[in-house]
């Protein structure tokens, strides 16, 4: 079984910024993941999309453009979102998404979400 679990998120003012990350955890011997991508939900809305990394190719919502940067560590199965210039509008429980190979399958992934709220 594998696991995406985030970490990073917390309070932050306006125009602040904080790092989210994502690694894989349970059995992760010899699995790939690709792509990997970032998603959030704000209260009483859908899940919408962030961010991903396909093959080293980004691609970004138009609201985070030029403030949000993904990236990742092959090495170690991890993804990261940087996220500067915060806004108001950026508060939302952020998931981490992975389309994951282990055991000869490729499944999909999410993990539980970390709370990210942007407040003065």
């Amino acid at each position: 079984q594998v696991q995406l679990v985030e970490s990073g998120g917390g309070l932050v003012q306006p125009g602040g910024s904080l790092r989210l990350s994502c690694t894989a955890s349970g059995s992760i011997l010899s699995i790939r993941i690709n792509p990997m991508a970032w998603y959030r939900q704000a209260p009483g809305k859908q899940r919408e999309f962030v961010a991903s990394i396909d093959n080293g190719s980004t691609n970004y919502a138009d609201s985070v453009k030029g403030r949000f940067t993904i990236s990742r560590d092959n090495a170690k199965e991890l993804v990261y979102l940087q996220m500067n210039s915060l806004e108001p509008e950026d508060t939302a429980v952020y998931f981490c998404f992975g389309h994951v190979f282990s055991r000869g399958t490729w499944d999909n992934y999410w993990g539980q979400g970390t709370q990210v709220t942007v407040s003065s």
